[in-house]
């Protein structure tokens, strides 16, 4: 039987992706609803919740997706650079190139017949995809996606978002702020799940660990925005 492996040549991109998505969700759960639930802290009216809420919404949705941007993008302009500099040296030096790539499969391992066998038949069929894998670890045709990144951060935080804006808007006045809480608890649990699951890490922890830090974000807005309509009321 054929073990199969999720390494195929999309996986860093598509986990990039996930990334984004999950980390953008969680962060418009927590951002939104801290800010909904301290505005509520500080007034009951309906409108100035629903403004403070989209406005944190699109603004929070595009800081997620400027960021994650700049960030693999900056990611990609280093890969870029490292394969120029290693296209450089495998044209310049190939042989002091095939020595360091044997020296590499010898730590890995293998005796000097083979590492020098291995090296010289990858060196022939592609050297610089395999100095990038061995002595990088980039794939030359499978640079992170910035743009990739960016859109799904943006979906994620407006989703995310949505659903305690939703809970805060469509909820009387006396139960606003604990629908909202519990709204977010459960998407928070949700988010935390889900990025234990792709990370491989425990999923107790994870879940307990989003719950918590959204749970501590909204209950200091709620207490900020209480004390500041208690001053200016």
């Amino acid at each position: 039987m054929t073990h199969h492996e999720p390494h195929d040549e999309v996986t860093g991109d598509r986990m990039n992706w996930l990334r984004a998505g999950v980390l953008g969700a969680n962060d418009g759960i927590v951002s939104t609803a801290s800010l909904v639930v301290g505005v509520a802290g500080a007034t009951t009216d309906r409108a100035q919740i629903l403004v403070a809420g989209l406005a944190g919404l699109f603004a929070g949705a595009m800081s997620m997706a400027s960021g994650e941007y700049v960030s693999v993008s900056s990611q990609r302009d280093a890969e870029r650079a490292l394969l120029t500099q290693e296209r450089r040296e495998l044209r310049d030096t190939p042989e002091q190139e095939l020595e360091e790539l044997k020296e590499i499969y010898k730590d890995k391992g293998l005796d000097e017949e083979t590492a020098g066998e291995v090296a010289r038949q990858l060196t022939e069929h592609d050297a610089l995809a395999a100095h990038a894998e061995a002595e990088l670890h980039i794939d030359p045709d499978g640079l992170t996606n910035p743009w990739g990144a960016a859109i799904a951060s943006f979906i994620a935080f407006t989703i995310g978002a949505l659903l305690p804006l939703a809970a805060i808007a469509f909820t009387p006045t006396g139960l606003r702020v604990p629908i909202t809480v519990a709204a977010a608890v459960l998407t928070l649990a949700l988010t935390g799940f889900v990025s234990a699951r792709l990370s491989g890490a425990g999923k107790r922890r994870a879940v307990v660990r989003n719950i918590a830090g959204g749970l501590i974000a909204m209950g200091v807005t709620y207490a900020i925005g209480s004390l500041v309509g208690q001053s200016i009321g």
